[in-house]
């Protein structure tokens, strides 16, 4: 497919599914109502109009910013450690976020106070997912240079996420019943934590790690051909691999922090949209991995929600039916993928 073409359904399915995730829940609202809402306009039910601005449109957008944050994470790791398997879940990015949330949640209880100031409540979060993901992203960088082997360097990650987790077992087992009752649900995932009042703090988050990401492109095509090309270029690997670990940490640390730890999105997203564009240009696959991870976020959204009063769906029971099977073909057919070199 023609990335133009590509690039504009995208975008049109993107706004589809918006739509989509604003008319469908526990409630039935008609589409034309749902518009209507969206243009300003009065419609029949006032009740219909607090659903959608206060309740559908903040979960949409969340999820559609939060796809595309971790689905460009996934492809900034998988292009650093030229792996195809690398993403903020296989390499413990996730579990260090988690690690962080967890030692806020249920070690400091909620808060984190020192030398005169205080953070509480999702702020708190935020600042322990980014600092345990900036330090298994760190640990995970530190061996890639001594470690010359993908695939070593791949088990290295799945065994410092094996010990986050065990770290988040201890604190979940010393903590109260209430702790981990949070932390579970937490864990779960779940795009429906952000009200309107915190969406400008997200959407500017999100936005700005997308922003990082996009001023990457130029440096991720050359550490394609590998770092001693990129350095005869001109790129200064070690402040792009700086530039990649905090843009990668930020964004997952952000998107952790307010919708627990999201699997596969950000490991099977890039795949996806490779094997659609059959390009490894970041200049159209940045972009396409963005509308891909958006569109894979609000269909998971969307699936999440049964029908009637019968309750919400937890997101990471979602979201492995559209990875598992793509890491799998690309385990399968790796020597025929000619899109990752």
């Amino acid at each position: 497919m023609k990335p133009r073409t590509f690039l504009l359904s995208a975008a049109a399915l993107t706004l589809i599914l918006i739509l989509a995730n604003l008319a469908w829940g526990s409630v039935k609202i008609p589409l034309d109502a749902v518009i209507d809402i969206c243009l300003g306009q009065e419609v029949e039910k006032e009740s219909w109009s607090f659903i959608v601005v206060e309740s559908r449109l903040p979960q949409a957008l969340t999820a559609l910013l939060a796809g595309a944050s971790l689905a460009i994470a996934g492809l900034l790791l998988q292009t650093a450690f030229n792996n195809p398997l690398a993403g903020p879940s296989i390499l413990g990015v996730n579990s260090g976020a988690g690690l962080g949330v967890a030692v806020v949640m249920l070690l400091l209880g909620g808060s984190i106070s020192g030398n005169g100031f205080m953070l509480s409540g999702t702020l708190a979060m935020l600042a322990g997912a980014m600092a345990g993901a900036i330090v298994v992203l760190g640990v995970i960088i530190g061996f890639a240079s001594m470690v010359k082997s993908n695939l070593m360097l791949l088990i290295i990650g799945i065994m410092v996420g094996y010990i986050t987790s065990s770290a988040i077992s201890l604190l979940n087992f010393f903590s109260t019943t209430e702790g981990v009752f949070s932390y579970t649900i937490w864990g779960l995932g779940d795009f429906s934590g952000i009200s309107t009042g915190q969406m400008p703090f997200f959407a500017t988050a999100t936005l700005a790690g997308l922003f990082g990401a996009l001023l990457l492109i130029k440096p991720l095509n050359a550490l394609l051909l590998g770092e001693r090309y990129a350095a005869n270029l001109g790129v200064n690997v070690r402040l792009t691999r700086v530039g990649l670990l905090l843009c990668t940490g930020w964004l997952t640390a952000v998107v952790t922090a307010y919708c627990g730890p999201i699997s596969f999105i950000g490991l099977a997203v890039p795949h996806i949209a490779r094997l659609l564009l059959q390009s490894s240009d970041h200049r159209w696959v940045v972009p396409a991995t963005m509308l891909t991870g958006s569109i894979v976020a609000l269909l998971c959204n969307l699936l999440c929600v049964l029908p009637g009063d019968l309750g919400i769906i937890p997101l990471n029971a979602v979201t492995p039916l559209f990875g598992a099977p793509v890491i799998i073909y690309v385990i399968v057919n790796q020597r025929k993928i000619q899109y990752f070199n």
